[in-house]
């Protein structure tokens, strides 16, 4: 099974201001581009320990402008040719639907109860208009499996958690509440996830 050296898109003003950001296609802020250039080096560090070349990998990204702004940042570190990777709608983040771009105390205040509720069960409860984790995890895993070498990935939280899901690294409960952190790099091995900061 291919390794992933999966890292999250660094900070945007959405996730500063605690905004659900799902499709919109938002910009790395100022600290985004400083995690982006640590991950880089985290990245580095980890190939010289395993004896690995940075042109080893395939690499490919969500199509979202954060996480491609992400993976040419990445690359440039590693002196690769910033623009030479693919990209994949499969790993866009999670859709919010009509919940994108507000907070969690806005939504609250326009839906009582609909947060309660998603909580009850965050694997299956979708937003008005959008994807529940369960879908993410099917689309997730159809693009897993089409995988045939090493990759690094740049993506979003919810892909993240989804594959923990997928790999049975945690219960679907654990995995959809797991905090996914900027400014490391993920890796998924033998079944397990590794975290490098």
């Amino acid at each position: 099974m291919p390794v992933l050296y999966y890292v999250r898109h660094g900070e945007t003003d959405f996730n500063a201001e605690a905004r659900l950001q799902g499709r919109r296609d938002t910009h790395l802020n100022a600290r985004g581009r400083e995690q982006v250039k640590e991950c880089g080096h985290v990245l580095h560090d980890l190939f010289a320990r395993d004896g690995r070349a940075a042109d080893d990998f395939f690499y490919v990204s969500s199509p979202l402008r954060r996480a491609r702004d992400t993976m040419e940042g990445l690359r440039a570190v590693l002196r690769l040719d910033p623009k030479a990777y693919a990209l994949d709608d499969r790993l866009e983040e999670i859709s919010y639907g009509e919940w994108e771009g507000r907070t969690l105390p806005e939504i609250d205040a326009c839906m009582p109860g609909a947060l309660a509720e998603r909580e009850r069960d965050k694997w299956d409860f979708a937003p008005p208009g959008g994807e529940s984790y369960r879908t993410l995890t099917k689309r997730m895993a159809a693009w897993y499996a089409e995988l045939t070498t090493d990759t690094v990935v740049t993506a979003h939280g919810g892909g993240a958690r989804a594959l923990m899901a997928l790999f049975n690294i945690m219960s679907r409960d654990d995995a959809t509440h797991a905090p996914i952190m900027q400014g490391v790099v993920y890796v998924f091995a033998d079944g397990r996830v590794s975290r490098y900061a």
